[in-house]
């Protein structure tokens, strides 16, 4: 790790689109090889697949599912007397929102649909049902950190 100065985090820009910071972020996280246009195509195609699928403003259903999918804790491993728990930790809103992105985009690669829009546009309907792969990633981590909750006096 680095003892020079720390590094300043880049703005964010709001997409043009939606003017929304998160679904910039969303794009981003989709983002391959620098290619920004068509990350850019693939979400807005699948924002408008989900107003097909659902008949209602697709951002407010985007917003939706990632903050059904977003976790409210999680186990971070720490080392104790020579052995490892698995600690129960609250996530904070960032966090919180950049691991509900990544479990979306993962699960939607997992799809079997043809496009990735599609896969996209259906995992996203899915999670803001609470349903799919990415709600059963935060159960999961919930299950996980419920049944390590003995150890949560050890989080310092």
């Amino acid at each position: 790790m680095s003892r020079r100065k720390n590094i300043i985090k880049r703005k964010i820009f709001p997409d043009p689109l939606f003017k929304s910071k998160l679904l910039t972020k969303f794009i981003n996280i989709i983002m391959k090889n620098g290619k920004k246009t068509i990350a850019q195509f693939i979400v807005y195609n699948a924002l408008n697949n989900l107003i097909n699928l659902t008949n209602e403003f697709s951002l407010n259903v985007f917003k939706k599912a990632i903050h059904n999918i977003g976790p409210v804790v999680e186990v971070k491993s720490r080392r104790i007397g020579g052995s490892t728990y698995q600690i129960p930790i609250e996530v904070n809103l960032k966090r919180r929102n950049t691991l509900a992105m990544r479990w979306i985009i993962e699960a939607a690669y997992k799809r079997k649909e043809k496009t990735m829009s599609l896969k996209l546009s259906n995992e996203l309907f899915n999670a803001s049902n609470n349903k799919g792969l990415a709600f059963k990633k935060r159960e999961n981590v919930h299950k996980m950190a419920d049944s390590n909750k003995a150890f949560a006096h050890f989080k310092w």
